[in-house]
């Protein structure tokens, strides 16, 4: 796969992230039906970051290749840029939904509980690992890094 043009690259990464966050919006909507109702709002809240670190860490494991970034400087920066496209999607969709400041930065605040500083770490770190994994599964079973 030939290495995409700079805008491409940005492009494929915004691409990635939309991706994701479709994923983790049904990964929470299933949280709210399934879940929540046995374990309580707050303790399926903990349990989906550790579920949406694997659905993130998958899709970015997926497509990191068709991302074309190979630079763990590029790979960084997209996961950050991923991490504050989040941060703007996850308050802007709770405020929407009526959801207190109170209630969101708990999620948060590892003290109490919050988890999602967890999850937010294994997104910024999902291009880079992911990026490392294909590596190895190529060195692995002999194919060309694409």
């Amino acid at each position: 796969m030939p290495i995409p043009s700079n805008g491409r690259m940005w492009a494929r990464a915004v691409a990635v992230w939309a991706v994701i966050a479709v994923t983790e919006s049904v990964h929470g909507t299933l949280r709210q039906l399934f879940l929540a109702p046995l374990l309580g709002d707050f303790r399926a809240r903990q349990v989906s970051v550790f579920t949406g670190s694997v659905l993130i860490t998958l899709i970015a494991f997926l497509l990191i290749r068709w991302i074309g970034a190979t630079r763990t400087r590029t790979l960084l920066a997209i996961g950050l840029l991923w991490l504050v496209l989040t941060l703007i999607f996850e308050v802007s969709l709770g405020r929407l939904l009526g959801i207190d400041w109170r209630r969101i930065l708990a999620d948060y605040d590892l003290r109490h509980g919050g988890l999602m500083l967890i999850g937010m770490v294994v997104l910024l770190l999902a291009p880079l690992a992911a990026a490392r994994l294909k590596e190895r599964q190529s060195t692995r079973t002999g194919d060309r890094p694409q």
